[in-house]
């Protein structure tokens, strides 16, 4: 067993080299069409423009580059370096000092590392909101919203994440001998439930959702709904701009409490014809059951991933492996996720194929929804002039890292 960590630990650097060079690659594939107007962009975009959006892409390349790194470091050294062995070790005498339940042990151990990771990728946070996204005109939040939006992020995270935890591992406790079923089904309709929950209790202590004050607009929106079958609560904007210039319509919620949400950097950018076309596409996705599709796809994904988790950490396999001084159930449990990450390494080339596949479906739907695909190619061109959007995306790249087909691709498809 001696030559196994070796595997690992060589797998998981060559993971991460193979990141780098699709990045590389996409940044050479960028610095050689970059600067070329297309078509499609004709009349709306200037060089200036375009030069810009690389620029951006570039920033946040290297800003990416740079943070994974930091990341990949701090994971090596906190596996291999002697951290999980201490923090496994102090825990370990905590609990049998104070004599903790085994779900609450289970809670504060994840917890803190949770929290921990944050906290260290705080000053990445900063950078990229106040540096990147504020030298290319995104970012409109001052310091005192952007901490106030972490003092709620954490706080909402740490309460609806330790009733999680403690729910699974109170089962994992209590059905030791088949605890991979029940926590998988816990996990499930704790997801529903908070999917459920968030158009009125999460998504509110972040931003302001209003009625869409332009009463025709709302009405069209609804009978565009109608049209394609869809009922909703309501159809509301959402102040976006008070944090950012990007710009999005997206749906929320599930069955009575659905809704239509708009930002309001949307609404100023987009014509009518534009703004329904959007609307039309998520109303693709809807009626697609999409969102159906990829729940019941990413939950039996999890049953299985549960049980070889369950069998795994019934054994002492990753005790031998990792050399573990105190077999803790949470300690295998860290190890695994790191095991887990280098297998599954290539699962976003499954799921993005998924979803662009999903997407193409949704503008077919918006095309015949609407009688033409030229309002919603409009709006993407102007989606992505607004959000600086790479046009020329280097085609690897864009199979691991793009859950939507490249633009231009989506724009002579739907304008042919």
């Amino acid at each position: 067993m001696e030559w196994v960590l070796p595997v690992i630990i060589l797998c998981y650097v060559l993971i991460c080299l193979g990141a780098f060079i699709i990045e590389f690659l996409n940044l050479r594939h960028i610095k050689k069409h970059g600067s070329e107007i297309p078509a499609e962009f004709a009349g709306v975009i200037e060089l200036a423009d375009l030069e810009k959006s690389k620029a951006y892409t570039f920033a946040n390349s290297r800003f990416r580059t740079i943070h994974t790194i930091y990341n990949e470091v701090i994971t090596l050294i906190f596996i291999f370096g002697g951290v999980l062995t201490w923090y496994n070790k102090t825990l370990f005498d905590y609990h049998n000092q104070h004599h903790l339940p085994f779900a609450v042990w289970g809670v504060i151990f994840v917890i803190v590392l949770s929290f921990s990771k944050t906290v260290l990728n705080i000053p990445f946070n900063l950078y990229q909101t106040f540096s990147i996204e504020r030298r290319f005109g995104f970012n409109n939040m001052g310091f005192r919203l952007w901490l106030w939006d972490l003092a709620k992020g954490l706080l909402v995270s740490a309460v609806f994440f330790s009733i999680m935890l403690f729910g699974a591992f109170g089962l994992v406790k209590f059905i030791p001998s088949w605890w991979w079923f029940p926590v998988w089904a816990f996990f499930f309709f704790f997801t529903l439930f908070v999917i459920y929950i968030s158009p009125y209790i999460l998504d509110p202590l972040f931003n302001k959702f209003t009625p869409i004050e332009d009463e025709d607009l709302a009405k069209d929106i609804i009978i565009l709904l109608k049209k394609a079958g869809i009922e909703v609560s309501g159809v509301y904007t959402m102040d976006a701009s008070k944090r950012s210039k990007h710009s999005n319509a997206y749906f929320t919620g599930l069955g009575k409490v659905k809704r239509i949400v708009v930002f309001d950097t949307l609404l100023e950018s987009m014509s009518k014809e534009e703004l329904l076309a959007v609307i039309a596409h998520e109303a693709g996705h809807c009626r697609k059951k999409h969102v159906l599709k990829n729940l019941i796809l990413f939950e039996a994904l999890s049953a299985i991933g549960f049980y070889i988790a369950f069998m795994l950490l019934q054994s002492d396999i990753l005790v031998i492996i990792f050399k573990l001084q105190i077999d803790t159930f949470f300690a295998k449990l860290i190890v695994l996720s790191f095991i887990g990450g280098i297998i599954l390494w290539a699962m976003p080339l499954f799921f993005n194929a998924i979803s662009r596949h999903f997407e193409r479906q949704a503008d077919d739907f918006a095309l015949k929804l609407t009688g033409s695909g030229k309002p919603l190619a409009n709006a993407l061109v102007k989606l992505s002039v607004d959000n600086l959007a790479n046009l020329y995306p280097q085609k690897l790249y864009a199979y691991f890292n793009y859950s939507h087909p490249p633009v231009l691709e989506r724009i002579k498809r739907l304008r042919k």
